[in-house]
């Protein structure tokens, strides 16, 4: 039997799919797994089934050895793994698109309201039960209808949150490598824009972009300057997307109103400047947190994993 490698615990469901077709060794604990138990385990498996915690590069392919075939990411980015070096070995790498788009569209929109009135800072007096009284002036946030929102990347978790914000009022902007297509800018009533517009513009910038060499530290001192100051920076895409010490500088100076992150630079680490700043909502990589939602990944993962095993192919597949 083919022995399949699954470098995290994952709904047991899907597991249970792959458990009588194969030679399953499966992480079973919370804790990301050690990279030296990894590299053990790996030797000799016909496929792996990957989490974004674990790195798939070089090392960890040379350990698995030439029965390998197939990387199943359980993500739709997969920036944990070493595209190159899989191509190069002929191995087929596989994502879970499209069933994580409403979730993390749902934890984007949370994260506008969230910072733009300052729902975390309310929160925070609450619980550490200081004094508080309501009064005209107390504690006040930004209104969102009527105000530009700035997509940067926008794929289909780009326009699903585009649609939440646009049945909350807002004016929807834009950019992408390729511009939609005009029926589709239609029917989000999209404005396209160049990347300096945008941000010259918007009074929300979303990011939703995959993250690569071409897009780390797409968002640093020269983006955050060119912000308005009243503005907010949203990220349920890739942490390295946003330089986050640049970050910091922007929301201390005030070159910016304040952002809302659910990924980080160096997760699961985050810039100890953003720690003790009121201005940032902060949240732990929540953006395809539902049952429903982590239960399909990797379903879809696994249904990759059978899928070319048996020899029919990739049904997502990543070529770059």
């Amino acid at each position: 039997m083919p022995k399949v490698v699954v470098t995290g615990k994952i709904p047991q469901m899907a597991l249970d799919r792959i458990k009588s077709l194969y030679d399953v060794w499966a992480w079973q604990e919370e804790t990301p797994i050690s990279r030296a138990h990894l590299l053990q385990e790996v030797k000799g498996a016909s496929a792996i089934v990957s989490l974004l915690t674990e790195k798939v590069d070089e090392e960890l392919l040379s350990a698995a050895g030439d029965n390998l075939k197939v990387v199943c990411n359980v993500a739709v980015g997969y920036n944990n793994i070493d595209v190159a070096s899989c191509l190069k070995r002929n191995l087929i790498v596989t994502n879970t698109p499209g069933v994580l788009t409403d979730a993390t569209a749902d934890i984007s929109m949370s994260l506008i309201l969230m910072t733009t009135r300052r729902l975390g800072e309310g929160e925070r007096v609450i619980r550490s039960q200081k004094p508080w009284a309501w009064g005209m002036f107390y504690m006040l946030g930004s209104s969102i209808q009527n105000r530009q929102l700035g997509i940067v990347g926008m794929g289909q978790i780009g326009m699903a949150t585009a649609k939440r914000a646009a049945s909350f009022g807002m004016k929807i902007a834009y950019t992408r490598r390729n511009r939609l297509a005009e029926n589709i800018e239609k029917e989000l009533n999209a404005t396209y824009m160049t990347m300096d517009e945008l941000l010259q513009t918007s009074d929300v910038v979303s990011l939703h972009c995959p993250y690569s060499e071409k897009t780390h530290h797409l968002i640093s001192t020269k983006e955050l300057s060119m912000m308005k100051n009243s503005a907010f920076l949203i990220n349920t895409a890739r942490g390295p997307i946003v330089d986050e010490a640049a970050l910091v500088e922007a929301l201390v100076k005030k070159e910016i109103t304040g952002a809302g992150l659910d990924v980080y630079e160096e997760e699961p680490k985050v810039n100890p400047g953003l720690l003790n700043l009121e201005n940032v909502v902060l949240i732990p990589h929540l953006g395809s947190a539902t049952v429903e939602t982590r239960t399909a990944m990797a379903n879809l993962a696994i249904d990759n994993l059978i899928s070319v095993l048996d020899g029919k192919g990739a049904l997502n597949l990543v070529t770059a």
